[in-house]
């Protein structure tokens, strides 16, 4: 994670922000980017501003970054080097409103990507993850080493083992489609087996079959453990398959 210096507590809205739990995906009046989960929003009912946290308490500078080092960034409400088109190096989506870039301006971050954890775990959890540069398995959802489209590449998440891992960019592109699809719910009540199931081929679709033996098993609740792990980690514990992967899992895949 960057080392930080001390919050400009400005978003540039002409209300007072208090903090939330958005109970729908949100785009953010920040980045542009979509948002999930803890949020700051406008009080105000007659409007609907909303941003994500990193964007509510953007930090003027950052001094260092784990895969940048010899980059300092600099936080732009707007894109300072005008119309062209820039890049997350990060999650490789576009970037169309706050930043951070580069002092030699080769390199631009999302507030929220330029803050995702290096390495991440759960307390009941034995395994650990990483983000990483540099992968040596294929995504478990685009099904390869590098993205196919475009220049930037961005980040991954791997496994301590080093056998899973998921690009930054297509978990955010496959939880857009699991929610436009109604298989994420904020309510860890809501998804059915059916729904949890479809969630999980989404998110790994040459990875999920029904298991066999208890070897094909233990494989299936490693990868639920990943998953887990990778979507808290960029997301937040704020949606059911964070809370329902592991508990139907008998269900999901009893004869």
């Amino acid at each position: 994670m960057p080392t930080l210096s001390k919050p400009n507590h400005f978003d540039g809205h002409e209300h007072e922000l208090k903090p939330a739990k958005s109970e729908a995906p949100f785009s953010c009046d920040g980045c542009k980017e979509l948002g999930f989960g803890p949020c700051y929003r406008c009080p105000n009912m007659n409007c609907d501003y909303i941003v994500h946290t990193e964007c509510h308490i953007p930090l003027p500078t950052l001094s260092s970054h784990q895969f940048f080092k010899r980059c300092n960034f600099k936080f732009h409400k707007e894109s300072p080097t005008g119309s062209g088109t820039r890049i997350c190096d990060v999650c490789a989506s576009d970037i169309h409103g706050f930043s951070y870039q580069c002092s030699r301006g080769k390199y631009d971050l999302h507030p929220h990507c330029a803050n995702l954890p290096p390495s991440f775990s759960l307390p009941d959890s034995d395994m650990k993850i990483y983000l990483c540069d540099k992968i040596k398995s294929r995504c478990l959802k685009c099904q390869s080493k590098k993205r196919s489209s475009g220049k930037v590449q961005g980040l991954s998440y791997v496994s301590s083992d080093g056998k899973l891992c998921y690009h930054v960019a297509c978990l955010n592109e496959a939880h857009v489609e699991n929610w436009r699809n109604g298989h994420l719910k904020l309510d860890p009540n809501a998804n059915g087996e059916s729904s949890t199931s479809l969630e999980l081929q989404n998110l790994a679709p040459n990875q999920v079959a029904r298991p066999q033996s208890s070897k094909a098993m233990k494989r299936i609740k490693w990868l639920i453990t990943f998953l887990k792990l990778v979507v808290h980690a960029i997301f937040g514990d704020y949606f059911s398959l964070l809370s329902t992967l592991g508990s139907t899992l008998d269900q999901l895949f009893q004869d």
